[in-house]
């Protein structure tokens, strides 16, 4: 009965072990001869400028928009208390007093804390409007993207002395 045994045991592995030696052999329907290759995720370069340029434009969008909820879902959490406190201020991003007439992302790059998007900001108040260089510092918090900060930018080649662009009479 022990020799019985000893072939039942040695069959049953044999079994169990058929299936996952077949696939890997590119037998039973799981070979990668008949399906062509998955296309792998975007490099993880290329995701993170992606990613980061997305919350950005779409901070950019709220700011134009005055849509203060929409621009504060773009920030990290840790950021949510200072917004709170400053985006509608006299000199917050949101303040009814200004106007954006134009925003446009500049360049994205990778810097020390996480992605650096460069942005020129037209802000209008009243008559005068003043082009504005930033950089946001975009990260990645647990499985998704936020904005880390807010710093002024490098100034850009502008046409007009001091930034000021001017304003169309109406």
């Amino acid at each position: 009965m022990r020799p019985t045994h000893r072939k039942l045991a040695a069959t049953a592995a044999g079994l169990v072990l058929l299936p996952v030696a077949l696939v890997g052999c590119g037998i039973g329907g799981g070979g990668a001869k008949d399906e062509p290759a998955a296309k792998p995720a975007r490099a993880p370069a290329e995701e993170a400028a992606a990613r980061s340029r997305e919350r950005v434009q779409a901070y950019l969008d709220a700011m134009a928009a005055k849509d203060v909820a929409a621009g504060r879902s773009q920030l990290c959490a840790l950021l949510h208390d200072g917004f709170d406190l400053g985006a509608t201020g006299p000199n917050g991003d949101f303040a009814d007093h200004f106007q954006v007439p134009e925003a446009a992302i500049t360049d994205v790059r990778s810097g020390p804390l996480g992605q650096e998007v460069s942005v020129s900001v037209s802000v209008s108040a009243g008559k005068r409007t003043v082009a504005r260089p930033l950089v946001f510092t975009v990260t990645r918090d647990g499985s998704d993207w936020c904005i880390a900060g807010e710093a002024p930018g490098s100034p850009v080649a502008s046409p007009t002395p001091g930034g000021v662009v001017p304003t169309p009479a109406s």
